[in-house]
């Protein structure tokens, strides 16, 4: 893999500015593994290979031993077979990272050791993901009482807990860091900003997460780390290793730079664009914007906002403008406002639904938006004829039986339909003791408290029966016919947020049924319901589509990178 093959595929892979941190880890990757020097090494044949590096370092070791400079330690198995993860070039080894270093000899600092200008440095200075360097601070700004860790300029400064695995930085100058911070002396003529690499890539960081140990602060323990194999590249080639991904990781953040540049342009005509067609101006902003969906709306937050615009824009009958147009004489929504009350006085009379108590007008300080002609304003309860939570069984849990009535709870109810992949199950006299929260065909099912407040999913007609928890709530149309552009109504930015605006209770997570039937409903003709129905899927699959292609395009890079670190 040259540096021109990963500069050109990034440009291909730059509308999506992750792609620059999974490319930065995969030329890591490729860089420990020997892959980034191929044409190095075609162009450097003769340089002297790591097994003389390594001798010479055992031979320095044995010398310092007999010097009395540093201890004898226990001797490192032998590399097997079965621990190697790649082929690694012909002139790099193998070796463990306490054969090359002095990881865990530390020597202890306190603060009547130092002086007021040494550099004092904490995990905290350390940027994650890039380990660039925030700040220095020195002595004088941050005394300290606990004991430090003392380093020297050329020392690799590596953050041991799990959190902060890739904060890794070489010393630039003489200084005590915290205890998380362990600094590593290297022997021989290794490369600390090579050593550097090793430790950011996710060969190491996929090992040092296996290795980790402790409930609250994992962190990497010494003779773990000690044990940890790592492939020696030439001396040479370490430097050439270091400077190559310098380069490419320096081209990568200009091109990352760029491409959120025009990203943040599509998003702001995205943004802009959408804004208008909310506005009065929704027939000229939607005929402008449709031929630009897969230009503009390549990102899925993207996408997401259009679907959101679009459910609004339904809701306040600006998708069926040219519908109406060419169906001027339908009847109203007053008419069919009527003829509910009707319907429903009538259920009254014969007992088969509860009188309701009266709620107030709508006042025009209420109304959020103007509505087309032929349009009414009414409130939830004006056009359902049931509005209620369901309720758990007694005994909870242990009523739930292995075959039996579904009982829906929170978690099977999603916007696009029912999960049924686990739901429970309730026996037939239970169903029938709870008879007041059947559900039925049409039905609209609403989550009313928790985390996924607000998830409506409307029952398919073929549906046969079942119940629900306390959790959701069922909310029966008079006119069934209505029932898709409720559900598209409920899930719409407007209404959720009213959801949002008028939960109970100190932790804010309840929906009330008083609250929820003096919502506001914008109701259109019955006979446009259906156009709203059509336009709206048509529009939404659009969105699905530029979804599942954003999807593939991001599982087909992910792909590539893959087949690429697997050779």
């Amino acid at each position: 893999m040259t540096h021109s093959h990963i500069i050109e595929y990034f440009k291909e892979l730059s509308i999506h500015p992750k792609n620059a941190e999974e490319l930065k880890g995969l030329i890591l990757q490729l860089a420990v593994e020997g892959k980034l020097t191929e044409k190095w090494r075609e162009e450097n044949p003769n340089v002297e290979p790591a097994s003389e590096l390594l001798k010479r370092i055992q031979e320095e070791k044995a010398q310092l031993i007999k010097e009395k400079k540093i201890k004898k330690e226990k001797t490192l198995p032998v590399i097997d077979e079965g621990e190697i993860p790649f082929y690694l070039p012909n002139s790099w080894r193998w070796s463990r990272l306490g054969n090359i270093s002095n990881y865990g000899k530390t020597i202890k600092a306190e603060s009547s050791d130092v002086e007021q200008d040494i550099w004092v440095l904490e995990l905290e200075d350390i940027e994650k993901r890039t380990s660039k360097l925030l700040k220095k601070v020195f002595y004088k700004d941050r005394i300290f009482k606990s004991s430090k860790n003392w380093f020297s300029k050329g020392d690799v400064l590596y953050g041991k807990l799990r959190p902060y695995l890739d904060k890794v930085i070489v010393a630039d100058e003489r200084g005590v860091c915290s205890t998380e911070i362990i600094p590593i002396k290297l022997f021989g003529s290794i490369y600390p900003d090579y050593i550097r690499l090793f430790l950011k890539s996710s060969f190491f960081i996929n090992y040092a997460n296996r290795s980790t140990h402790g409930m609250r602060m994992p962190r990497l323990g010494t003779e773990s780390a000690k044990k940890a194999i790592i492939g020696i590249p030439p001396e040479q080639e370490q430097k050439a290793i270091v400077q190559i991904v310098k380069q490419l990781f320096s081209e990568i953040e200009q091109l990352e730079e760029q491409t959120k540049k025009r990203i943040q342009l599509k998003e702001d005509f995205a943004t802009s664009s959408l804004q208008q067609l909310t506005s009065s101006d929704t027939e000229n902003a939607w005929t402008f914007l449709k031929p630009h969906f897969q230009t503009f709306y390549t990102t899925q937050p993207n996408v997401k906002k259009l679907r959101e615009a679009i459910l609004q824009l339904a809701v306040q009958g600006k998708l069926t403008h040219h519908w109406r147009k060419e169906n001027p004489n339908v009847e109203p929504a007053s008419e069919l406002l009527k003829r509910i009350q009707e319907e429903k006085a009538q259920l009254i009379k014969e007992k088969k639904i509860k009188k309701e108590k009266a709620l107030p007008e709508i006042t025009e300080e209420e109304i959020p938006y103007e509505l087309p002609e032929g349009w009414s304003w009414c409130r939830m309860q004006d056009i359902s004829i049931k509005l209620g939570a369901g309720s758990t069984p007694s005994g909870g849990k242990s009523a739930y039986v292995e075959e039996g009535i579904k009982f829906f709870r929170s978690q099977n109810i999603y916007n696009d339909g029912l999960r049924l992949e686990n739901v429970a199950l309730i026996t037939d006299a239970i169903h029938e003791k709870m008879k007041g929260t059947k559900v039925l065909p049409k039905d609209l099912l609403l989550n009313i408290t928790g985390g996924s407040i607000g998830r409506c999913t409307l029952v398919p007609d073929d549906f046969d029966t079942a119940n629900v928890s306390q959790h959701v709530a069922i909310v029966r149309l008079q006119e069934l016919g209505l029932s898709s552009f409720i559900h598209t109504l409920i899930i719409s930015p407007q209404f959720q947020q009213t959801i949002m605006d008028v939960q109970v209770g100190v932790s804010r997570e309840g929906l009330s049924m008083t609250k929820l039937k003096q919502f506001l409903v914008p109701l259109p003709p019955l006979e446009e319901v259906q156009a709203i129905k059509d336009i709206t899927n048509n529009l939404l699959a659009l969105c699905y589509q530029l979804e599942t292609s954003l999807s593939e395009k991001e599982g087909v890079e992910l792909d590539w990178m893959k087949s690429v670190i697997n050779g």
